[in-house]
């Protein structure tokens, strides 16, 4: 029998949505929310209702009916660190989201809404590889400083997506390889994957590893700590140089990998420079997690939307391809992955993780 389901991925000024059969969608449809209306509100949690409801209302203009769904599914939020799966929306996670156990983002509100949701029609809610994922081995927490540790932020939904469906086309278990994964998006995240843990990451929000189109990566520490002390920028213009204005937006003026390109194919050397950089970079940081597997890399898996970019990927190769082999899964389906995460607990091929 065929598993209908609601999938809700909440961003900060839309609400994306998704009705599955089984992995057939339906239809998708992004739901744009003015600066105004959200401005209303005093928090993220209090736009519960508000979200609600226009979900509620397109299904309706749909013609849709809600009680055909058997699960709902919602995007993870900022939750305490949690080892990767499908987590159902239980009372503790459901107030976690709620208060925002390490931070407000729009993200928290998926599970919010899956669980009010699915509580409204009688089917069970989840929520699938949220940001916060931590399956980090101890000795990949240490930064040299005790007050810093490194920690776990990163694409965690979209790094464990690929990896499963680069298992499943191999016909064998995602815990029995070793693979390096690397998105590359608004920010760039390298994983190394050990028999179905990610057992060390470079921090792809404010932390570590290769600049991308919007972050910084890891930076000069010397040369930050006079910037910060220097009486010239805030501690909010200091951030802003590290995540949305660095990267190739401090260079270049732009954060999209195609513009970068244009401006190399015009003969814009300082555009071919900084690609060569990124590159140089991302594959540095694919050499660091063979290390972490100690050389037994079964395979190198690159996503994300940069990686629709056929010359990256090739100078990619040139430079990390005595690693392991490439396989390249462009783009990122986030709605597929949450639905994929349900349906592999509904059918009984993992159990639904315990928070």
């Amino acid at each position: 029998m065929s598993i209908k389901s609601l999938i809700i991925n909440p961003g900060s000024t839309s609400t994306k949505i998704g009705v599955f059969e089984d992995e057939t969608l339906l239809f998708e449809e992004t739901l744009r929310h003015s600066t105004e209306e959200i401005a209303q509100y005093a928090s993220i949690v209090d736009q519960k209702d508000f979200r609600k409801q226009i979900i509620l209302d397109l299904l309706a203009k749909k013609d849709f009916d809600i009680k055909s769904l058997q699960v709902i599914v919602g995007r993870g939020g900022m939750l305490k660190p949690i080892p990767g799966g499908t987590y159902a929306v239980t009372d503790d996670l459901l107030e976690d989201l709620k208060i925002g156990k390490q931070g407000q983002h729009a993200s928290n509100l998926g599970g919010i809404l899956a669980r009010e949701i699915g509580d409204a029609i009688g089917v069970p809610s989840y929520i699938v590889d949220p940001v916060v994922v931590d399956e980090l081995m101890p000795i990949a927490r240490y930064s040299g400083v005790p007050e810093m540790p490194r920690t776990s932020v990163f694409h965690a939904l979209n790094q464990k997506a690929v990896a499963k469906r680069y298992a499943k086309e191999q016909g064998v278990p995602y815990e029995s390889l070793n693979l390096i994964v690397v998105h590359m998006g608004g920010g760039v995240s390298v994983g190394a994957h050990e028999n179905g843990r990610i057992i060390d990451v470079f921090n792809a929000l404010d932390g570590d590893g290769a600049f991308s189109p919007e972050r910084a990566g890891g930076v000069p520490v010397g040369a930050l700590i006079k910037m910060c002390f220097s009486g010239q920028y805030t501690e909010k213009e200091v951030y802003k140089k590290l995540v949305g204005g660095g990267g190739f937006n401090a260079y270049l003026g732009t954060n999209d990998m195609r513009e970068v390109g244009k401006m190399v194919d015009e003969g814009n050397e300082k555009a071919n420079e900084i690609r060569e950089a990124f590159i140089l970079q991302v594959t540095k940081d694919i050499g660091s997690m063979a290390c972490v597997l100690k050389g037994k890399v079964d395979q190198i898996i690159v996503t994300g939307g940069i990686a629709y970019n056929k010359v990256v990927v090739d100078k990619m190769q040139e430079r990390a391809g005595f690693i392991a082999p490439f396989t390249v899964y462009p783009g990122e389906d986030e709605l597929l992955a949450l639905v994929q995460g349900a349906l592999r607990v509904m059918n009984g091929e993992e159990e639904a993780m315990k928070y």
